[in-house]
């Protein structure tokens, strides 16, 4: 079926295209008497504006951009990601703006990106995640004029406005919450290193687990955030004859598979081992035992997120934007360390 047209519109209205224009547009030109029949004869033919054409008379795309610098393969099974990705496109679904979402190769990739969208006024801005220790990424939109806003910051060069919550203070939550039960020997099986909140977090747990610790030095493993990861972090851990009594896991994915792997040596949770996972999911609530976890809402901070880039699209000044520290939600998980 054709598109309907304006000249369209102004036929079946009885009118002039100039003011059918004028009409759907909101300017001033016709009566309101006038403006009514024209917009009811739209609406009988189905007629919906170009949004092409409306982004180049406004000089805006009516999109936002989000690439993404991880393996496929992470995303899919990661709850954490797709609330994230759901809350970004609630907000701007809200303020009539999509979302143009790419999985990149690395971080080169990215900005190689950006440069594209950018001169084919693809997006507006961008949203950036998963910020990194010596980050190329903000200075390279800075140089492009495009504005972004940082999905995990803040930024260590204050170049990017940012969405955060403080990593340190969540962690010691956790630590807190193991040393009460009287955990001494705690693990810790984090994200990629590089990335900026895996090191924060890192730093924080090295920190809390040294303050009164009587038992030996606390542990850490990277991996990827895979659940395959996350087993294979768990059996190194457990096959020490040292191994720790409490482990924290950088999310839900990684400690239900953690947990799995643990029962299948031979080692129950949590009479012998605790577990804790950062992110809360139906998979924390639905696993037996259930999850001890850090609680927070990824829908909630990806619109936020989406909030604050639009605003700036809109004139408002750049600020940052710091979440509570997230809920521990204490559960079946965890228990005092075997005598």
């Amino acid at each position: 079926m054709r598109r309907p047209t304006i000249a369209d519109i102004a036929r079946r209205a009885g009118v002039s295209s100039a003011a059918v224009s004028f009409a759907l547009n909101g300017r001033p030109g016709v009566s309101e008497h006038t403006r009514q029949r024209i917009l009811a004869a739209a609406d009988a033919l189905g007629w919906q504006p170009n949004t092409a054409a409306r982004a180049l008379s406004a000089k805006r795309a009516g999109a936002v951009g989000l690439a993404v610098a991880r393996p496929a393969r992470t995303l899919g099974v990661e709850p954490f990601f797709m609330q994230l990705i759901s809350g970004i496109q609630a907000e701007l679904s809200e303020r009539a703006n999509a979302l143009l979402f790419h999985l990149v190769e690395d971080v080169e990739a990215e900005i190689g990106l950006y440069r594209r969208w950018w001169a084919e006024r693809r997006v507006d801005g961008v949203l950036v995640v998963d910020p990194r220790s010596a980050d190329p990424r903000p200075a390279a939109l800075r140089s492009l004029g495009m504005p972004a806003v940082l999905a995990g910051g803040p930024d260590p060069e204050g170049i990017l406005p940012g969405v955060w919550i403080d990593d340190a203070r969540a962690m010691a939550r956790i630590v807190t919450h193991l040393r009460e039960l009287g955990h001494q020997r705690v693990a810790h099986v984090s994200g990629p290193s590089g990335l900026l909140h895996t090191e924060r977090r890192s730093a924080a747990f090295q920190a809390a687990t040294r303050r009164g610790a009587t038992g030996t030095a606390p542990t850490a493993v990277t991996t990827d955030f895979s659940e395959t990861e996350g087993a294979r972090a768990t059996r190194s851990l457990l096959a020490a004859a040292d191994h720790p009594t409490a482990i924290v896991y950088d999310n839900d994915v990684m400690a239900v598979a953690g947990m799995s792997a643990a029962r299948q040596a031979g080692v129950a949770v949590p009479a012998d081992v605790s577990i804790v996972a950062w992110e809360d999911s139906t998979l924390c609530r639905v696993t037996h035992p259930t999850l001890t976890t850090l609680s927070r809402d990824p829908s909630r901070f990806g619109a936020t997120a989406a909030g604050r880039l639009l605003d700036l699209l809109d004139g408002e000044p750049p600020t940052d934007v710091e979440f509570d520290v997230p809920e521990l939600i204490v559960r079946e998980s965890t228990a005092p360390p075997p005598a």
